[in-house]
């Protein structure tokens, strides 16, 4: 299981193509938090997904207990007596779900456990080096504990294993000429500025390309309508449910986003992306896979690993559309708009090189 967030869910994607592949009579149930249901139903590896509510339940603990919804998720996960039952976030809560279910609880060891806690709840625990990146540690856990080996060539290789059509998808390519700018995130400091962002519609749209801006909240539905503003090629789309976004993914040529589980989205989807990194370090969570690329702050705070910003050196200015402004995370002064297009116009040119070639 792997509850959330989103970007850690899609992170244990890999894990279960590569258990599947090594044993094909394997199936996994798995327990995700409500919002995020669609993305383990898109693996066919997958036969049932067991919502569960802990971010809606923690604001009411009392009425959660009292209307019987707590009480339902717990039978529903007794429903069926498993061999294994893998804890790929190593998290309390998560921990505490591994040990409400029937089977044997597997997790990650207290010297490499996000909360050395959860360990309480696990039969059995696995030593996973902390400075690999999050998918291949997820992956080695799996291989541990289901008793398979991946070569150094599987290894290199990341299939998510998405199926397709479960998606609503027939083909993983486009040639429309679209971006997808996601601009939202959860963290005050992990937003590329405003006007970076108008810079860089403003340059993709002189360069033949239409802009789709998405949403998942009153406050990015704010965002998109100024990024956009005034600017020829660039539409605000409706609101999207995963399935939706993960369509309108698929459906661009390339994407350029902030640190955000949507980006790791694109990861999985395979589609060319850029990623903008400045308090966050790439290198252990950030998106993985084929046609990423992820560009970090060269500034010296930076990775802070902060919410908020807490950078006492001198203002960063930058200018766009001819007007001043300061940069403000100043982390992502190093992330120019010229240089993300250019960057990301280098992926869908090699994909498409890759097309061609296959």
């Amino acid at each position: 299981m792997k509850v959330s967030s989103l970007g850690d869910v899609i992170h244990t994607l890999p894990a279960v193509t590569d258990a599947k592949r090594a044993n094909r009579r394997l199936q996994f149930d798995w327990v995700v938090e409500e919002n995020f249901v669609e993305i383990p139903s898109w693996h066919p590896a997958v036969d049932r997904v067991i919502p569960v509510a802990f971010r809606r339940w923690r604001k009411d603990i009392i009425g959660t207990l009292r209307n019987g919804e707590f009480a339902a998720f717990k039978k529903d996960l007794k429903r069926d007596h498993y061999d294994l039952v893998i804890d790929a976030q190593g998290l309390i809560k998560s921990g505490f779900i591994s040990r409400l279910s029937k089977g044997l609880t597997i997790g990650l060891s207290d010297s490499t456990i996000k909360e050395p806690m959860a360990t309480l709840f696990y039969n059995k625990v696995f030593s996973v080096p902390k400075n690999e990146h999050a998918v291949q540690r997820v992956r080695e856990l799996f291989s541990r504990a289901l008793n398979y080996s991946l070569s150094e060539e599987e290894i290199a290789h990341i299939d998510y294993g998405l199926d397709y059509e479960r998606i609503g998808l027939t083909q993983k390519t486009s040639t429309n000429s679209t971006l997808l700018f996601l601009h939202g995130t959860t963290w005050q400091s992990k937003h590329w500025p405003v006007p970076y962002w108008r810079e860089l519609a403003l340059l993709a749209t002189a360069r033949g390309y239409s802009v789709r801006l998405p949403w998942g909240s009153e406050e990015e539905h704010v965002r998109a309508q100024a990024i956009a503003e005034h600017i020829p090629g660039v539409t605000v789309l409706e609101r999207h449910n995963l399935t939706g976004m993960a369509r309108q993914i698929a459906s661009a040529d390339g994407v350029v986003s902030v640190d955000t589980g949507l980006g790791h989205l694109a990861a999985a989807l395979a589609v060319p992306a850029v990623s903008l990194y400045g308090p966050t370090n790439p290198g252990l969570s950030g998106t993985f896979g084929q046609n990423q690329l992820q560009l970090s702050s060269s500034i010296a705070c930076a990775p802070c690993m902060s919410k908020t910003c807490h950078y006492q050196g001198e203002p960063v200015q930058a200018v766009s559309e001819g007007q001043p402004f300061i940069v403000d995370p100043p982390c992502y002064s190093s992330h120019a708009p010229s240089q993300v297009l250019a960057t990301l116009e280098g992926l869908i040119a090699a994909r498409e090189r890759t097309a061609e070639l296959s």
